[in-house]
C-alpha cells in the first residue's frame, strides 16, 4: 500500500489509551498523527520533574491479567520481566502495625488462594470461613452481579467480619477503584477480585513498576512511532474538531489539519468540551458530563541511604480520624537503586487529606510510618513531596454508564480508561480502550 493509499488518522491525546490507539493503528497500516497539549506523553501515568528529580505524579500496581498492556509494552520493546518486579498476590502489613499478613505461594490456582488463607496471620477463623465463602459464592455467580450495588452493601450480604473488611476489602477497593466502599461500584470490584483472587496464579501476580511511567510504555510507543513513520506532536492542543463532509478537520491554533478518522483519547471534559459542538454527540457528552471524580495523593519522602522497609511494599492501616491517612507504602530504593532511601505512600480518594496542607500531610504519613514500622528514623524524612492528582480516576459508582468506544458518528471513536468496560480506571482499562477505538476505525468492532 503506497503511502497516498493509507488512511489518514489523528489520535488527539497522548495518554496510554492514545498511545495504545496510535500503536494499533499504525500496525494495522495506518498513516497516524499523535497530538498531545502537554510536552511529554503518559497523560495522568507520567514522571513530572520536582526537587531536581522525576517522579511519578502516582504510583501504580499492575495485575498479571493485564495482558493488552503487557503485549503492547513488548510490542514497543519494553522487557516486562525488567521494567516491572513481579510478586505473588498479597495483602501485607508491618507487624507492628495490627494488621495481617496474606501471600500467596507459587502453587496452581485455587490451590495458592487456599493455601495463602490457611497460612495467613491476623485473621482469625471467623475471618477466614468469610473470605473463603466470599471467595466461593462469588466464583460460583461468575463474578457476576443480577443489579449493582455498592461494595459495602455486598459485604453485608455476605456477612464479611469487620476485620476483614477494614484489613482487605476497604483496602482492595481504594486501591483499585480509588473509591470509597460506600459508593463504589460491587461489580467492577467483582472484576478485579476475578482477575486476582480467582485467577489463575500468574494472572493474579501483583506487578510493581521499576522504572518511571514514562518509561514503562508512552516513551517507548514515541519511539516505535516515529522510527515507523507516524507523527508525535507534543505541546500541541486541538482546540476544536469536526466532520467535513467524509473527512474530519481539526484546528490546533491558527493551524488546520484534515485526517479521515480521529481517536478522541483526551481527558473525558476535554472530550466533551471538544464533543459538544457536534451534532450526533448529545448522548456520549451527557455521560461525559455525568462523570464524577476521584483524587490521588502521592507522597514522597526521602530518607538517607540504607533506609529500607521489610518488603518492596506493605499495606498501611489508615484511619483519617487518627491522621493516619497512609493506605500503602513502596520502598523505591528496592525497586530501583538509584532511588534508594525514597518512600512513596499512597492515599487513594484523597479529598480530606488534601484540605491538611502539603507539609502537614507529608508529616502525618512520616509519624505514621514511624510507628507502624517502629523505625523512629522515619519520622524525620530529608525531605518530602505531595503530589496529588485531583482528577486522577472517575468515581466508579454503582450502574454508572461509562461512553462508548464507537459514539456512531463515522470515522470517531473514543478512548479513555473511563470508556465502557469491566474495569476500573487503570492503566490495562486506558490500554484495552485504545486498542478498542482503533478497532472502530478500522471496522472491527462496528
Amino acid at each position: 500500500m503506497s503511502a497516498a493509499d493509507k488512511r489518514q488518522v489523528a489520535v488527539v491525546g497522548g495518554g496510554w489509551a492514545g498511545c495504545a490507539a496510535a500503536v494499533a493503528l499504525l500496525d494495522a497500516g495506518c498513516d497516524v498523527t499523535l497530538f498531545e497539549a502537554a510536552r511529554t506523553l503518559g497523560g495522568r501515568a507520567r514522571a513530572i520533574g520536582t526537587n531536581g528529580r522525576l517522579l511519578d505524579n502516582g504510583q501504580h500496581i499492575m495485575l498479571g491479567a493485564y495482558a493488552d498492556t503487557l503485549r503492547l509494552m513488548r510490542r514497543v520493546g519494553v522487557d516486562p520481566r525488567r521494567a516491572l518486579l513481579r510478586l505473588p498476590l498479597q495483602m501485607r502489613y508491618p507487624t507492628s502495625d495490627a494488621g495481617m499478613d496474606f501471600v500467596a505461594p507459587r502453587l496452581p490456582a485455587p490451590l495458592h488462594l487456599v493455601v495463602a488463607l490457611l497460612r495467613a496471620r491476623g485473621l482469625d477463623r471467623a475471618d477466614k470461613l468469610a473470605l473463603a465463602r466470599f471467595t466461593t459464592t462469588a466464583r460460583w455467580m461468575g463474578w457476576q452481579l443480577h443489579d449493582d450495588c455498592s461494595v459495602a452493601e455486598l459485604l453485608v450480604r455476605y456477612d464479611q467480619t469487620e476485620r476483614l473488611n477494614r484489613l482487605m476489602w476497604r483496602s482492595l477497593c481504594l486501591a483499585a477503584l480509588n473509591t470509597p466502599p460506600e459508593r463504589a461500584s460491587a461489580q467492577v470490584f467483582l472484576a478485579v477480585l476475578r482477575d486476582s483472587l480467582g485467577a489463575h496464579r500468574a494472572a493474579s501476580d501483583m506487578l510493581i513498576p521499576r522504572v518511571l511511567l514514562d518509561a514503562l510504555f508512552p516513551q517507548a510507543a514515541r519511539r516505535y512511532l516515529e522510527s515507523r513513520g507516524a507523527t508525535v506532536h507534543t505541546g500541541r492542543r486541538i482546540d476544536a474538531l469536526g466532520p467535513d463532509g467524509g473527512t474530519w478537520v481539526l484546528r490546533a491554533g491558527a493551524d488546520v489539519h484534515t485526517f479521515d478518522a480521529v481517536v478522541l483519547a483526551a481527558p473525558p471534559w476535554q472530550a466533551a468540551t471538544l464533543l459538544r459542538p457536534i451534532d450526533g454527540c448529545a448522548d456520549a457528552v451527557a455521560a461525559l458530563d455525568a462523570l464524577d471524580y476521584e483524587p490521588i495523593a502521592t507522597v514522597y519522602l526521602q530518607y538517607g541511604a540504607g533506609i529500607r522497609l521489610p518488603l518492596p511494599f506493605c499495606a498501611l492501616a489508615d484511619a483519617p480520624s487518627a491522621n493516619r491517612w497512609g493506605q500503602f507504602v513502596f520502598d523505591r530504593g528496592q525497586l530501583d537503586p538509584g532511588q534508594d532511601g525514597l518512600l512513596a505512600v499512597v492515599i487513594s480518594g484523597a479529598d480530606p487529606a488534601g484540605d491538611l496542607g502539603q507539609d502537614a500531610l507529608a508529616a502525618s504519613v512520616a509519624a505514621q510510618l514511624a510507628a507502624a514500622f517502629a523505625l523512629p528514623a522515619l519520622a524525620s524524612p530529608a525531605w518530602s513531596r505531595v503530589i496529588t492528582e485531583k482528577r486522577a480516576t472517575f468515581a466508579c459508582s454503582p450502574a454508572l454508564v461509562r461512553p462508548a468506544n464507537d459514539i456512531k458518528l463515522a470515522g470517531l471513536a473514543l478512548a479513555g480508561d473511563y470508556t465502557a468496560c469491566d474495569y476500573p480506571a487503570t492503566l490495562e482499562a486506558a490500554v484495552r480502550s485504545g486498542v478498542a477505538a482503533a478497532g472502530v476505525i478500522r471496522g472491527k468492532n462496528r
